[in-house]
């Protein structure tokens, strides 16, 4: 009895460390997409200019592309994540101050 329920134990363990990588994961998806409809909602306001919208997607699609290769092992490392979410704060502060400047998007109000 007690046999079968550690083995039960080590079983969820493993399940639950062969999830993390994909929970992580799935964390910097869901904040990529925050971000990129932050982006959209400054292009259709007319915060955004054309130039600051190509350069914030442009830094977009570099975090993906690191994503990716981070769970090209089938696992991301906390180094890995901790790169990430780096990557990200400083996007989503770019997106900010993109936002607020005074550069507008001419012919949208």
């Amino acid at each position: 009895m007690k046999t079968r329920w550690m083995a039960g134990a080590a079983s969820a363990a493993l399940i639950g460390l062969i999830g993390l990588p994909i929970v992580h994961a799935g964390e910097i998806v869901n904040r990529e997409q925050r971000q990129q409809e932050r982006i959209g909602q400054g292009v259709q306001s007319g915060e955004l200019t054309a130039k600051e919208t190509q350069r914030l997607e442009k830094e977009q699609a570099k975090i993906e592309t690191d994503r990716k290769q981070a769970l090209a092992d089938g696992k991301m490392t906390d180094k890995e994540r901790a790169k990430l979410h780096k990557e990200q704060d400083r996007v989503s502060h770019h997106i900010y101050k993109q936002k607020h400047d005074a550069q507008k998007q001419p012919g949208v109000k």
